[in-house]
């Protein structure tokens, strides 16, 4: 069984060395047609690595768009998917050297799916696995702590005795999730609430530069074990004020409880329904004021050529003005 290791801090690579990386090597990508999988495909691109990406037969509108104007730029397109029989999987994998998952979505793609990519990969002689883990530190939880979560320490289990080399890439919550999907934030009502500790430390980091960290891990070949990584390191009451700072509004920071009742609301949830996307967001919510998900350190320095954007300046972008 694979187990999740936390990688030590090495001397980082250098803005030179980075430019010198080798681009020889191509680089297969499930999952191009989401957010992270697309803006992962383009910084590969922006290196000039030779990109290879798996879509979906039928695959149109804005997603068709988008793998248009990167094949564009030089990305190859092969028609599949991760579910497909491992033999099809591992010939659409090709000579590709590294296996990079984006994908999403439930135990049949996050356990099932991964796992086969996994197969087809060594089936094709591919050395290397980024899977879609992308969260909050996975290697310090249970997996009941949080379902998602669950789901990819399920998986890596499964494929614990691949052959490949599993690169893990950690970035703490998406600031798009911290100010979207987990519903801290009611712009109408004006509000940003939170559970326990305001002045716990979270890990945050956007989505284009957790994409730009996972293009800098799949190019370095000294890349391994589990990389960490955070565009910001802020408490919930620091989450606050940067929204106000950014947004030139006043906003009201709400408790909504203790980590333990919060725990409980959880308990409640689980209990009155089968779909636990009603009550993963608290779980996630859970794992970040309790600490028990915080990173021990970043990796950051390991590719100083990937500067991280604030969550100020991403709010300024993204959230209504007063």
């Amino acid at each position: 069984m694979r187990s999740f290791v936390r990688a030590g801090r090495g001397p980082g690579l250098t803005e030179e060395n980075y430019n010198t990386m080798t681009t020889a090597s191509k680089i297969f990508v499930a999952g191009a047609t989401g957010l992270l999988g697309g803006q992962i495909v383009s910084n590969l691109l922006d290196r000039g690595a030779s990109v290879r990406a798996l879509v979906r037969p039928g695959t149109d509108g804005d997603k068709k768009a988008a793998l248009t104007a990167l094949q564009a730029r030089g990305l190859e397109l092969v028609e599949g998917d991760i579910t497909d029989p491992v033999e099809k999987l591992a010939a659409a994998i090709g000579d590709a050297t590294t296996v990079v998952s984006a994908i999403q979505g439930g135990p049949d793609l996050i356990i099932d799916g991964q796992v086969n990519l996994v197969r087809a990969a060594e089936q094709a002689g591919a050395r290397r696995f980024i899977p879609s883990d992308f969260a909050i530190d996975i290697t310090k939880l249970d997996d009941e702590d949080n379902v998602m979560i669950g789901w990819r320490r399920k998986a890596a289990a499964a494929y614990g005795d691949t052959s490949l080399d599993v690169i893990s890439v950690l970035n703490g919550a998406f600031y798009e999730v911290m100010i979207g999907f987990m519903g801290l934030v009611d712009w109408e009502a004006g509000t940003v609430s939170h559970w326990g500790d305001p002045d716990q430390p979270l890990d945050m980091t956007s989505v284009p530069d957790t994409a730009a960290f996972t293009a800098a891990v799949a190019l370095d070949p000294e890349a391994k074990g589990t990389q960490r990584f955070a565009g910001e390191v802020l408490s919930m009451r620091q989450f606050h004020q940067t929204l106000e700072r950014a947004t030139g509004r006043g906003l009201t920071l709400k408790n909504l409880g203790t980590a333990d009742e919060l725990r409980a609301e959880i308990t409640r949830k689980a209990a009155a329904t089968q779909n636990p996307f009603e009550y993963v967001g608290l779980q996630y919510q859970w794992c970040m004021v309790t600490g028990k998900a915080k990173f021990d350190n970043v990796d950051n320095a390991k590719y100083p050529q990937v500067k991280p954007g604030s969550l100020e300046d991403f709010v300024r972008q993204a959230a209504p003005k007063a």
